[in-house]
């Protein structure tokens, strides 16, 4: 059983890294939310240290050995309890968490249906199984420092509390509210204005629509 691994990054990818190990190269699955701060705790030489969930994925001619990578053993633990959520797998879980941790454990802990939806793979359905499975299990992943998991030049202050200010007086409720702004941040990164933030998050309804 690989329980850590440390190496030098030759390639970033999709949910994973490729780590140089002494002249072997491993492919370690990465959520996106250990992913976004990989370059802050990267030594450097580009080396860098991750604690390892390994298993097997069980298929009718083989088994193949994965290796899912986290920056500390907190983020493997919250991973852990994801996973026990039925239907929610090590793959799963990996294009799931593409928020930071401590976000998803609040809305967990909060029963934010909404903002559980808005993670890649999970439905309606599946937001009230990871709510009802974890809900007072999780709150102290809810402390987990992974601030740094928002983008460069964003803040959290003025222009988006300020959209879901309007948003709110529109007459959204807060976690749809949230919602939408969560996922206009993530499709365009580079806004920086409350009417940029606004424009995407109607972009994107009408597209919806």
């Amino acid at each position: 059983m690989i329980a850590r691994i440390k190496g030098r990054i030759v390639e970033q990818q999709d949910h994973a890294l490729l780590l140089d190990v002494n002249g072997i190269t491993y492919r370690v699955l990465v959520p996106s939310a250990s992913l976004q701060r990989i370059s802050d705790q990267a030594q450097a030489d580009n080396t860098v240290e991750l604690v390892t969930f390994h298993y097997h994925q069980v298929e009718p001619s083989r088994s193949i050995p994965v290796l899912i990578g986290f920056l500390n053993d907190v983020e493997k633990e919250f991973f852990e309890a994801f996973i026990t959520v039925s239907g929610i797998g090590p793959r799963a879980a990996v294009k799931a968490l593409n928020k930071p941790f401590s976000a998803i454990a609040r809305a967990i802990d909060e029963g934010d249906a909404a903002f559980l939806k808005s993670l890649p793979g999970i439905g309606a359905q599946r937001a009230k199984e990871i709510i009802a499975k974890l809900q007072n299990r999780v709150g102290r992943f809810g402390l987990i420092q992974d601030a740094s998991a928002v983008a460069p030049g964003r803040t959290e202050t003025s222009f988006e509390q300020e959209s879901l200010a309007v948003l709110l007086q529109l007459g959204y409720k807060k976690p749809e509210a949230l919602s939408m702004i969560s996922k206009a941040m993530e499709a365009n990164p580079s806004i920086s204005s409350t009417e940029g933030l606004l424009n995407e998050v109607y972009r994107q309804r009408k597209t919806a629509g």
